[in-house]
């Protein structure tokens, strides 16, 4: 791995080294939609020590075993649209109307012991709407021209114009996502049962803490790793 400089982003980072992630994670550190920023912003947002993060990053990057998570940056624009589309897509369908019915459930049992279950249930729902939207334009317009920029050579002329447009509302709805995710942590006390949770509320918490994992993971391959690419790829085709 390079060396690490105070200079480097989050998302960089985990482009090269994926299970940095987990330390990330660990340290409430967003390298999804917060990927641009660099190690010195996050130190000083979080008021850390950039030379003790840097330190901890590379003992991180040192013995983390990476053998379970893909090289994102190995793979061709269209093969990492399928691999997005094959995993993180297929995840949310497969998951979200499971999780929505154990929100309901949860919020109709225990509502009266906590009333912010009903408001898990309800940015859950707004979630799972806006993210419908969301991967419907991904998988019917952005990928579709990412591999056509992918299988051509040449100028491209889009309907959209570049594409940096409809990556620019890609981003602002992975922020959206972002904020529903927080609300999430913040409204069940990062994912913390009460005493009295039973087995139907926990593995409400525990869904929600893997949502929020794989859209991080779904994100910065996004916005770290397939976006940059394809608008360096039009660029040079232009």
């Amino acid at each position: 791995m390079t060396a690490i400089t105070s200079e480097l982003t989050v998302g960089e980072l985990v482009a090269k080294r994926p299970a940095l992630s987990r330390l990330f994670e660990a340290r409430g550190v967003d390298y999804c939609c917060g990927g641009k920023k660099t190690l010195a912003e996050v130190c000083r947002e979080k008021g850390w020590t950039t030379t003790a993060l840097i330190e901890e990053i590379e003992k991180s990057a040192n013995s983390t075993d990476d053998h379970s998570f893909v090289n994102v940056t190995a793979m061709s624009l269209t093969e990492l649209c399928d691999h997005i589309e094959q995993t993180h897509h297929a995840f949310l369908r497969r998951e979200l109307p499971r999780m929505f019915a154990l929100a309901n459930k949860v919020a109709s049992v225990h509502g009266s012991q906590d009333p912010r279950l009903a408001q898990v249930r309800d940015v859950l729902g707004g979630f799972i709407e806006e993210l419908s939207h969301h991967m419907m334009k991904e998988e019917q317009v952005l990928f579709p021209i990412i591999r056509q920029i992918d299988s051509e050579s040449g100028p491209h002329a889009f309907h959209c114009g570049s594409i940096a447009n409809p990556i620019r509302q890609m981003e602002l709805e992975h922020r959206d996502a972002g904020n529903a995710l927080q609300q999430h942590r913040e409204l069940t006390d990062d994912y913390t049962p009460p005493d009295w949770a039973c087995n139907t509320y926990r593995a409400l918490l525990d869904a929600l803490a893997e949502l929020e994992r794989d859209m991080h993971q779904h994100v910065h391959k996004e916005e770290s790793v397939l976006f940059p690419a394809a608008l360096q790829r039009e660029q040079e085709a232009r």
